[in-house]
């Protein structure tokens, strides 16, 4: 009973060995990959070339584009301000002119010219240059040169490949070999 254990050890020994060598020369598919195929196996294919892929993306970026700009204001004043330093302007230069009556004539002639030439003044006088910023929206379309996949070159047994994948696979690319029978 001993040798039968022992040959039985020795037997499960050689198959575990074997399976493991199997496997790290094909391994598996990944995980989460469809049902192997029973005529497909995987292996490794040396990397001659790589090239990456690009492409051009677009985007809409909203911003405020803002400037300055020379305006001219106009600013009424006040009318009744200068209406009476005129009239009480006039009205003492009226009155520093004639005798008697005339000197009372005088006065009311130099209030009422001065009054209208002290309205004229406020009105006219009041428009002034500034600057004044204006701002409105502009979209900005911004190009970009980004990656888009790799066209790759790789030689599985003698025979040389091309693909193109979504990632850069390095110095060796797993691979998949299925066989079929051909009609």
């Amino acid at each position: 009973m001993p040798k039968f254990l022992l040959v039985t050890l020795a037997l499960a020994l050689a198959v575990a060995t074997g399976a493991q060598a199997q496997d790290a020369r094909y391994p598996g598919p990944p995980p989460g990959a469809p049902p192997q195929d029973d005529n497909a196996h995987y292996g490794w294919a040396d990397v001659l070339r790589v090239d990456p892929v690009y492409g051009v993306t677009q985007t809409t970026v909203p911003r405020q584009q803002c400037y300055d700009q020379q305006v001219v204001q106009r600013d009424p004043g006040n009318s009744t301000a200068g209406t009476i330093l005129g009239a009480v302007v006039g009205g003492v230069l009226g009155s520093t002119i004639g005798k008697g009556d005339g000197r009372k004539a005088a006065t009311v002639v130099g209030a009422v010219a001065g009054g209208a030439v002290g309205n004229r003044v406020s009105d006219h006088g009041g428009s002034y240059e500034t600057t004044q910023t204006r701002c409105r929206e502009v979209s900005t379309v911004s190009e970009q040169r980004q990656i888009m996949g790799y066209d790759v070159e790789y030689r599985y047994r003698g025979e040389v490949y091309e693909s193109r994948l979504n990632y850069d696979p390095g110095e060796r690319l797993r691979v998949r070999v299925s066989v079929t029978p051909a009609d």
